[in-house]
């Protein structure tokens, strides 16, 4: 039995941050520890700090991707390459592909992907808001980033076919081997990629 089950603020605080993704019982009950831990001026810091990214914290309206303003700070940039679209599965792929600092083309943020089994069809994302940026006729290259599952590679391949009549190169982020792994320890699907990804050295 945990030692807070009868001091029910502790409960109802641990029960809240089990809400979150990946949080199971022990690690948020740490987690409410932690809290209580806290000064109250840190806390009321850290309650407002939540709420604040709940108030202020919208989509971009051109992009979809998460914002303080109406249009994010990728879109706003005028030194971006507007010629090349990524489309990835949420904001935290734009962090992820950010850090690299390779990247100097615009995002498409889909809010998910297709998924019959969690009942999400493609006009639950973003894919008709990404045609009209694309008929526009500024973009020449949409680069495909959803993650290598099933439900990524069935969104992969529906936007590919509704972009192949309008002549936008397509292209699909490459997935294989990362640095420092195995070839006896890939699977198939990973094998398949590192091949279908190669290039001339």
């Amino acid at each position: 039995m945990s030692p807070s089950l009868y001091i029910e603020p502790i409960e109802r605080l641990a029960e809240q941050f089990r809400r979150l993704p990946g949080v199971g019982k022990k690690s948020a009950y740490r987690m409410a520890f932690s809290v209580l831990e806290l000064s109250e001026e840190d806390a009321k810091a850290f309650s407002d700090a939540i709420l604040d990214a709940k108030r202020s914290v919208r989509l971009c309206s051109v992009c979809g991707n998460m914002t303080d303003g109406e249009i994010c700070s990728v879109c706003s940039d005028t030194d971006r390459d507007r010629s090349v679209i990524c489309v990835v599965e949420d904001s935290r792929d734009v962090i992820a592909l950010e850090r690299v600092r390779e990247y100097n083309g615009l995002y498409h943020v889909l809010g998910g992907v297709i998924s019959p089994m969690q009942g999400v069809s493609p006009s639950d994302l973003t894919i008709d808001m990404l045609l009209r940026r694309v008929s526009g006729g500024e973009v020449k290259e949409v680069i495909i980033a959803t993650n290598p599952t099933v439900e990524g590679e069935t969104t992969a391949m529906y936007i590919s076919k509704l972009l192949s009549p309008l002549g936008i190169k397509t292209s699909r982020l490459a997935y294989g081997i990362p640095v420092g792994g195995d070839l006896e320890y890939a699977d198939e699907v990973t094998l398949n990629r590192a091949l279908e990804g190669r290039r001339e050295i």
